[in-house]
């Protein structure tokens, strides 16, 4: 049995530049010299200039090598900046019984305190323990380990960049040992070939001290099939954004709300123009799933259902988690 590494660039296979700047620009199997395991570069990139098409085309390669028996598990290398997001479209797609873990680095390579060398040996480590088979996408960074579910980046430098809010790390590496605390629950997700290219335009839009929503007016202007909104508190939009999404959802536009604290969920409690108003017109709110990773659900959803109502059945189950 083996690990095959896919390597994308990111700050883990960055040096800096003859002008100061940081850039990818080590290849993938130099991060990994002297493992017995199989190394292919998928690509090489800061994870802020990937596309859906990269993720998607990662996700292939990824399911590609779990299809060889002699694969338990894949380490993907990745920017930081990104990797939530990744981590969780992979999730949401991933057979069953498999795992995967990204990892990545806040120092580059060259730094004295590089931090790419650890982490990916983590993840090695995590990739290679039976107790991780069935765990789906998980982060592992500075000794933890996160479900792509829950983890975020938490922090544009610290070592430890990202933590799971409410939730914790499903596990820790110490050392040599890989230790699972609890095992991510994971609904039924999707199958890859019903994304397509995840084309239906999804946008987040943003609430705050006396919105307008001209915002949501763009984004409809724009095509937009669906949408996910950073409310106030437990999902609160301002009277203009109430407006506006009201329009949305008359017009068949699907509307996922989130929350943008930082912790709990987006519930809706208040009347008088509060987020119970947002839910009697039609809007779905998504718990405490944040605002990133509601958008790649939604556009799962509307990929594998084009009809809105039917896309916000289909992603339900995935919410039940996160209320």
């Amino acid at each position: 049995m083996s690990v095959s590494v896919l390597t994308t660039g990111g700050t883990i296979a960055s040096l800096p530049s003859p002008d100061g700047d940081v850039r990818v620009a080590v290849h993938g199997a130099e991060l990994v010299p002297g493992q017995a395991v199989r190394v292919h570069e998928v690509m090489l990139a800061h994870s802020f200039n990937l596309t859906r098409a990269d993720v998607l085309r990662l996700a292939r390669r990824i399911l590609a090598e779990l299809e060889d028996p002699a694969v338990e598990g894949v380490v993907v290398t990745h920017g930081t900046d990104t990797m939530e997001e990744t981590a969780y479209l992979l999730d949401l797609v991933l057979p069953p019984a498999s795992t995967v873990v990204l990892t990545g680095a806040q120092r580059h390579a060259s730094a004295p305190d590089a931090d790419g060398p650890r982490n990916l040996a983590d993840a090695l480590r995590v990739a290679a323990d039976p107790r991780a088979r069935g765990m789906g996408a998980v982060i592992t960074m500075g000794g933890q380990i996160h479900a792509a579910r829950y983890a975020t980046k938490a922090h544009t430098l610290a070592l430890e960049a990202f933590a799971s809010p409410g939730q914790g790390p499903v596990g820790l590496v110490r050392g040599t040992h890989v230790d699972v605390r609890r095992p991510p629950a994971r609904p039924d997700g999707f199958r890859l070939t019903e994304l397509g290219d995840l084309e239906a335009r999804v946008d987040i839009v943003p609430v705050f001290l006396d919105a307008d929503g001209v915002q949501i007016a763009a984004c409809r202007a724009a095509g937009a099939r669906g949408l996910v909104v950073q409310a106030l508190g437990t999902g609160n939009p301002t009277p203009g954004v109430l407006r506006e999404l009201e329009t949305c959802l008359r017009e068949g536009i699907a509307v996922l709300v989130t929350s943008r604290c930082a912790q709990g969920p987006a519930t809706p409690v208040y009347g008088a123009g509060g987020g119970a108003d947002l839910a009697k017109a039609g809007a779905v709110f998504a718990g405490s799933l944040n605002a990133p990773k509601a958008r790649l659900l939604l556009m799962a959803a509307l990929a594998a259902e084009p009809h809105p109502a039917k896309a916000l059945d289909r992603l339900r189950p995935h919410l039940g988690q996160y209320l």
